[in-house]
């Protein structure tokens, strides 16, 4: 078979992979719980935070939202933190919102055992895996701010530092909530189509997003800001789905395969 039937065929098996996972279904999903349940969770985690982690939950949020508008705006009085936020959630509140924040944990677990055509994870083997992916998060938000920039040095740094960052942390997460089942090697294809994805989507979306933001807001009041978010996060978590699922079609493809030590196919 020549370079373009092999192409064919790789092309032929990411379609079919990409319709068997459903992937604008489950990245709605994703989105949908990230929205109600993660976003909450920052907010209560900001409430308790050191002075030196609300300001670098502001400057994550300025990389995202831009710096000013009304959106913003909103993000940084939450960040403010203070005694009246501190009332708000209390401890009882930040437990019940890191309970319910695994919801994305477990979405995104699902997301990983389809693309790799694996049964769940039994609740005693997954639960800890859950709440450990939801603090490295929160810990890797906090930092992205810094990261965005170089920790100074401006994006020469920041954007071959957001690559690597992005890469392990991914591939990191399919380790995780597989449960190790897959190996570290064939993983590496996903990881590094879902980094690279999800640092150019959030560039991209850096020059439209804000300026989005103001338009909705403008014309349909802070109604119109959900609906924008909530359309963002559906094109972040597609642009993670396609990753994860693309990575698994060619960790199997013939070219890759015996590089990343997995196993032939059993003889039809």
């Amino acid at each position: 078979m020549g370079f373009a039937g092999s192409a064919r065929a790789l092309a032929d098996r990411v379609v079919r992979q990409l319709v068997s996972l459903h992937l604008l279904d489950l990245a709605t999903r994703l989105a949908a719980q990230a929205f109600l349940t993660a976003l909450p969770l920052l907010f209560a985690i900001a409430s308790f935070a050191p002075d030196a982690v609300r300001e670098q939950l502001r400057v994550t949020v300025r990389s995202v939202f831009g710096s000013s508008g009304p959106v913003p705006a909103q993000l940084e009085a939450v960040y403010a933190g203070g005694d009246a936020a501190l009332h708000t959630w209390g401890a009882a509140g930040v437990l019940v919102s890191l309970l319910s924040a695994t919801a994305l944990s477990r979405a995104l677990q699902r997301l990983c055992e389809r693309a790799w055509h694996l049964p769940r994870s039994g609740l005693r083997t997954a639960s800890w895996r859950w709440a450990a992916w939801l603090l490295v998060w929160v810990g890797a938000l906090v930092v992205q701010g810094l990261v965005h920039n170089g920790f100074g040095a401006g994006w020469v740094l920041g954007v071959p530092l957001q690559l690597v960052g992005s890469v392990l942390l991914w591939w990191w997460t399919q380790h995780l909530l597989l449960a190790g089942r897959v190996g570290w090697l064939p993983l590496l294809p996903g990881a590094v189509l879902t980094g690279v994805g999800v640092v150019g989507f959030s560039a991209v979306s850096a020059l439209w997003l804000p300026h989005s933001l103001r338009l909705s807001v403008e014309r349909y009041g802070p109604l119109g800001s959900v609906f924008t978010v909530l359309s963002w996060l559906i094109l972040f978590f597609a642009t993670i789905a396609l990753g994860v699922a693309v990575g698994h079609v060619i960790a199997h493809d013939e070219a890759f395969r015996r590089r990343l030590r997995l196993p032939e196919p059993p003889s039809r």
